[in-house]
């Protein structure tokens, strides 16, 4: 289970940032950023870590969990998201670079240092800044980060959905599945795509 202690190396505030969905062929990319107040071992049976090795169970349990101890100023966090457009102009990387931005500003705390899971930097307003590949796995603030993101794309792709019900988008979260893949070519790709992937741009240009 990941824990504080890459944030226990680094004075002051930490902000953990975490991004989802930059590989679908649908929706924002979606990024989180979270402060612990606060670091004391949390209590916990469900281990903390990177939201893609827990269940939608686990890291429903967790949520609830994380907004408690937001009430209870243990712990602060802000979501920002980049659109579909963004990402076809900008290209998904830089797309991802924008959404965590949005969320740094959303603190409005100029002495926050930032820790972020990957291997590329935001350079942004003179932070202190520290990449970390695999991140989710050790950073309670960054696996933390991974959790909410993931919780609210899925939520808002679930929504989306409803209004696209062909593509599977509560199953699949907007991924290349088959099914998603043959919705693609048998409907065509809606205003939610992301026209600069494939195959959805090559089908464009048939």
């Amino acid at each position: 289970m990941a824990d504080f202690s890459i944030e226990n190396t680094i004075e002051g505030p930490v902000i953990g940032l975490d991004e989802v969905g930059r590989g679908p062929l649908a929706g924002p990319v979606v990024s989180c950023g979270v402060i612990y107040n606060s670091y004391e071992t949390l209590k916990t049976k469900i281990p903390i870590t990177d939201s893609k090795k827990l269940t939608i169970k686990q890291r429903v349990e967790l949520f609830k969990l994380f907004q408690l101890l937001r009430k209870e100023n243990i712990l602060d966090y802000y979501l920002g998201l980049a659109t579909v457009e963004e990402i076809d102009q900008i290209n998904i990387l830089e797309a991802t670079k924008l959404s965590m931005k949005r969320v740094i500003d959303k603190f409005d705390n100029q002495t926050a240092s930032i820790i972020i899971d990957g291997n590329f930097k935001l350079e942004y307003k003179n932070f202190n800044e520290r990449s970390i590949i695999g991140g989710d796995k050790v950073s309670l603030s960054i696996a933390t980060a991974s959790i909410i993101a993931k919780i609210h794309r899925d939520r808002l792709m679930g929504i989306l959905d409803n209004r696209y019900p062909h593509y599977g988008w509560k199953q699949n979260a907007g991924y290349g599945t088959k099914k998603h893949i043959d919705a693609i070519k048998e409907k065509g790709h809606t205003n939610c795509h992301r026209k600069t992937f494939e195959p959805i741009k090559s089908l464009i240009k048939k």
